[in-house]
C-alpha cells in the first residue's frame, strides 16, 4: 500500500494505492467524468484506489487532472519498482460500442508516451486534450512507456473510456507474475 499527499497552490491530493487489490475505488476530484474514468482504471487494472483532490476547478480542470496524473504515477512507481518477476511488456485493446483503443506498455523504467487519440472537443465541460495531459503525467512519473492509439471510434465518451480501460488491462497484464526475476536481456532495469 502506497500513500501519498501532494499539496500545491493549485491542488491538494491524497492518494492510497494497493496495486494488488480487487479493483475497489473511492474517488473524488470534483470532476464527474474524470472520477468515472479513474473508477474504470481501478476496476479493470485490479488496483484499489482511494483518491481525493481539491483543486482550483473554478479556473479549469487542467491543474487537477495533471496533478492527479503526477501523484498516481508516483504511487505506481513506488509499487512497481524495483521491477522483478513480472511480464513487463503487454498489450490490450478495449472497446465500447464503436470505439476501439489499443494500449501497449513497457514497465522498463524508460518513460515515453505516444498518444494518438482525439484532443479536440469536450465531454460535457471536460476538454478532451486533458486526457493526454493526464497520461503524460502518469507515465513520466511512473517511468513506464505507453502507446495509446485509437483504432476506430466517433463517440468521445466511448473513446475516452476505451483508453482508460485498455491502459488498465495492459497494466494488469504487464504486472503478471513471471519466473524470470529480471525481465531484461541486460539483467537490470
Amino acid at each position: 500500500m502506497t500513500e501519498l499527499i501532494r499539496e500545491t497552490k493549485e491542488t491538494k491530493i491524497e492518494l492510497r494505492l494497493n496495486l494488488n487489490g480487487n479493483g475497489k475505488s473511492n474517488i473524488s476530484t470534483g470532476i464527474g467524468f474524470f472520477d468515472h474514468m479513474l473508477e474504470a482504471l481501478s476496476k479493470h487494472s485490479g488496483m484499489d484506489l482511494e483518491l481525493f483532490c481539491e483543486g482550483d476547478i473554478y479556473v479549469d480542470y487542467h491543474h487537477s487532472v495533471e496533478d492527479v496524473g503526477i501523484v498516481l504515477g508516483q504511487a505506481l512507481y513506488k509499487e512497481i519498482f524495483p521491477i522483478k518477476n513480472v511480464e513487463r511488456f503487454s498489450n490490450a485493446v478495449a472497446i465500447l460500442d464503436e470505439a476501439s483503443v489499443e494500449c501497449d506498455l513497457d514497465l522498463g523504467g524508460r518513460p515515453y508516451l505516444v498518444y494518438e487519440l482525439p484532443i479536440d472537443g469536450a465531454i460535457k465541460d471536460f476538454d478532451m486534450e486533458l486526457f493526454e495531459e493526464f497520461f503524460k503525467s502518469l507515465v513520466f512519473n511512473a517511468k513506464i512507456a505507453c502507446h495509446l492509439v485509437l483504432k476506430r471510434g466517433r463517440n468521445k465518451h466511448h473513446i475516452a473510456e476505451s483508453a482508460f480501460k485498455s491502459f488498465a488491462v495492459a497494466l494488469r497484464r504487464a504486472l503478471a507474475y513471471r519466473e524470470d526475476e529480471i525481465p531484461s536481456t541486460k539483467g537490470v532495469l
